[in-house]
């Protein structure tokens, strides 16, 4: 057997499916955890992407506009607790966090750890607050995105408990359409991936080919049969993964696309908190363990 118990828990962590599903899976495929996702979604135990429900932190996100209204930047800072994250220095530490990863155009995590705030390094700060709270404190990410000269930026942070944040930056300066964009990117359901279908990678194309092509129900399907439902519904994925083609979220009858009317949108980022954290539970590891012995 060329995987372990820990395997087992991470494609379960990945796609959702049940414990023994993903020890099937990984045997079939001789461990590969890329074809064992394939081979789970092949016959209809998973979806394409990980599962909400399957990660978590405690935290905080928080976006910044700069004051020409060009740039935005959205932060992710986790804690160990929900019940930290409302401590009053710990907002404040976040949200300081983000405007000035805006103010210095900051995009990568290395460069806002050690940026300066308030004469100390972010990553100094994050210490002291961590001995003053009582629990870690972990500036986990941060992006930014920047407008064209004739176009606008905009945030999005949703009110219940800073969860999902959003930074859109639009081609034209219409602060309405990009205010709309960021609260419907945040509010996408699944959640936008790419800004238009040319962005799509072709190897992704084939993959879902891949995928779809050897899903049990079409089997003894004639070949011409299975390229064009196969095509149906390669184009029905995609589709719901790119922004333009959604459905608008304050108008479900028009796409994104009509709504922006010739508008659009440059580059955006949403994040999710807890966006790839393994929740721990404490009979994660027996329940894994106890599934390899089946």
């Amino acid at each position: 057997m060329s995987f372990t118990a820990k395997d087992v828990g991470t494609l379960r962590q990945m796609t959702g499916a049940g414990m023994m599903d993903c020890k099937k899976a990984l045997t079939e495929v001789d461990g590969n955890m890329d074809e064992a996702v394939a081979f789970l979604r092949q016959k209809g135990m998973a979806s394409a992407a990980k599962k909400a429900g399957n990660v978590a932190a405690e935290g905080l996100i928080r976006a910044s506009i700069s004051a020409d209204n060009k740039s935005a930047a959205v932060v992710e800072v986790n804690s160990q607790t929900d019940f930290a994250a409302k401590n009053e220095d710990f907002i404040n530490f976040v949200e300081a966090v983000a405007k000035t990863a805006v103010d210095n155009k900051i995009n990568n995590i290395k460069d806002l750890l050690s940026a300066d705030l308030n004469g100390k390094s972010v990553s100094d700060c994050a210490v002291e607050l961590t001995a003053k709270i009582g629990e870690k404190v972990d500036v986990r990410r941060v992006s930014l995105v920047t407008a064209a000269n004739s176009g606008t930026v905009a945030q999005y942070v949703h009110p219940v408990g800073s969860k999902v944040g959003v930074v859109v930056a639009l081609s034209e300066d219409n602060k309405v359409k990009a205010s709309d964009m960021a609260m419907h990117i945040a509010a996408a359901n699944p959640a936008p991936e790419y800004i238009s279908k040319d962005e799509i990678d072709p190897a992704t194309i084939a993959k879902e080919v891949e995928i779809e092509s050897k899903k049990d129900d079409l089997a003894g399907k004639p070949a011409e049969m299975i390229e064009k439902i196969v095509g149906g519904r390669v184009d029905k994925i995609l589709a719901a993964k790119v922004l333009m083609q959604q459905a608008f979220i304050k108008d479900s009858n028009q796409k994104v696309e009509a709504y922006l009317a010739g508008a659009k949108v440059e580059s955006f980022t949403r994040l999710d908190l807890g966006e790839g954290v393994e929740k721990k539970t404490e009979d994660y590891a027996a329940e894994v363990a106890a599934a390899m012995k089946v």
